[in-house]
């Protein structure tokens, strides 16, 4: 948590950002694993911890703008509760902490959105992404789920937006403490990617200092020898010589802050010639990326400029050829990397992609492309000071989409499919480095970059 202060200015700007209206911010509830009382880790809204900041079940802000008057509803611990959970505080305590002064029982939510609506006051709430919430929601306004959804209010999400987006100096602390629990999984990964090793003992391994240091981790870990596979959840592996592997991973802290790295080693630290010379064209990618940003770029320009570095390096390989103006412009080199460069960080690791992924990456200004590979690009527009995003290029050979491109004809003036059957047992690499927008360029958000040169890895891996 931080200060009460923070909590009531949060609150304070969000309230003159809407103007008017009633403004019903959900928590979660727990949620069962297999059984009621066998349920998941609590995971608390990122947007209610943003503006209430308590992190228990079955609490609900209101924000009264027209009377300048905040609740928060919850019930009191029951002595089952206290029994098989422990005590707390008080709810009145609690809400003290953060700045609210009226605490009411949830039995009293529902007569105050009815006499709201009666009144003709406008509810503003954010699109409920768990069904609890969206059950809930609509017993309380009447509607079903489908208009529930459908009828969130926009204005309020795009505030939330436009003040979570922007970090504070205290959440820049709390995502350095995160990049720190990050990079200790990352080099424990390394230290571990030995031939004969099992994926599963790898990430189960880095999992668990996630959880020793902090939270959970950010994201179900992505380890893999088979890095091709964006989203690879898969550990059943075992690593061999002469194979890569793909670890995409992050933490969770204490105060729900987000780490996400991503590094592609070879097992054991034994290159072959075609790992660097892949690994190099992406590490000129990522480097390339991070020295552009700035204030008033935007991110597609920088992803465009990623696809340059990485289309120009496989030309040199001969794996690619012709007029790369071209070739960007039809998109040839997504057969490479079909995802985007990039997206938000902060208290989710893809930022408020539960408000919508477009509504938090894109504006009236920057719209997102419709060109296969750039439309992947989580966040586009025009970069601020304060922002913290992700900047992870990669080079992949998926040998479906390349037998697919092949046979439809697809950017045949720039691909040379018949060199890339060398290449449909690589793999794929992927470099990741979370960053802060400043008022000229970025800097890390964690000091301490981990090793991303090959001798880097290597040295880290032997030690």
């Amino acid at each position: 948590m931080f200060t009460k202060e923070t909590y009531i200015r949060r609150r304070e700007e969000l309230k003159k950002k809407i103007g008017s209206g009633m403004i019903l911010l959900m928590g979660n509830g727990e949620a069962p694993l297999n059984y009621p009382n066998n349920t998941y880790t609590f995971r608390q809204d990122s947007s209610f911890l943003y503006f209430a900041g308590l992190d228990t079940p079955d609490l609900y802000c209101v924000i009264d703008i027209d009377h300048n008057n905040e609740y928060l509803f919850g019930d009191e611990l029951t002595i089952d509760d206290i029994i098989w959970m422990g005590n707390l505080p008080s709810l009145k305590e609690r809400s003290e902490s953060v700045g609210i002064n009226t605490v009411l029982p949830v039995a009293e939510l529902n007569g105050m959105v009815k006499a709201a609506l009666k009144s003709g006051k406008k509810i503003h709430y954010l699109k409920p992404y768990r069904y609890r919430n969206q059950l809930i929601l609509g017993e309380l306004l009447n509607k079903t789920i489908t208009e529930i959804v459908a009828n969130h209010s926009l204005e309020l999400t795009k505030s939330v937006i436009d003040l979570r987006l922007i970090k504070e100096d205290c959440e820049l602390v709390e995502m350095e403490l995160a990049g720190e629990i990050g990079y200790r999984m990352h080099i424990t990964a390394m230290k571990m990617c030995k031939p004969g090793v099992s994926e599963r003992e790898i990430a189960g391994t880095i999992e668990g200092i996630a959880i020793a240091y902090g939270n959970r981790v950010s994201f179900p870990t992505i380890l893999s020898q088979n890095g091709q596979i964006l989203h690879n959840h898969n550990h059943e592996n075992i690593l061999h010589r002469g194979r890569l592997m793909l670890t995409d991973a992050g933490a969770e802290n204490t105060s729900y802050y987000a780490s996400d790295f991503t590094r592609t080693i070879a097992v054991g630290g034994v290159y072959t010639q075609k790992q660097i010379d892949i690994h190099n064209i992406v590490l000129k990618a990522i480097n390339t990326s991070i020295d552009m940003i700035r204030p008033e770029i935007t991110y597609q320009k920088i992803h465009r400029e990623a696809y340059r570095v990485i289309f120009e390096g496989l030309k040199d390989l001969g794996l690619t050829k012709g007029d790369t103006e071209d070739a960007l412009a039809n998109g040839a080199p997504a057969l490479f990397m079909p995802h985007g460069l990039g997206h938000a960080l902060g208290l989710d690791v893809h930022d408020m992609e539960d408000l919508g992924e477009t509504l938090v990456g894109y504006d009236d200004e920057i719209q997102r492309s419709t060109l296969f590979g750039y439309k992947s690009l989580r966040f586009g527009k025009k970069l601020k000071e304060r922002h913290v995003l992700t900047v992870e290029p990669g080079i992949y050979f998926i040998p479906q989409l390349i037998e697919k491109w092949k046979q439809e004809n697809i950017n045949s003036d720039f691909i040379n499919f018949n060199k890339l059957k060398d290449y449909y047992n690589f793999g794929g690499i992927r470099l990741e480095d979370d960053v802060v927008v400043t008022k000229d360029s970025c800097f890390p958000v964690y000091c301490n970059r981990l090793p991303i040169t090959i001798d880097e890895i290597v040295e880290t891996i032997q030690s």
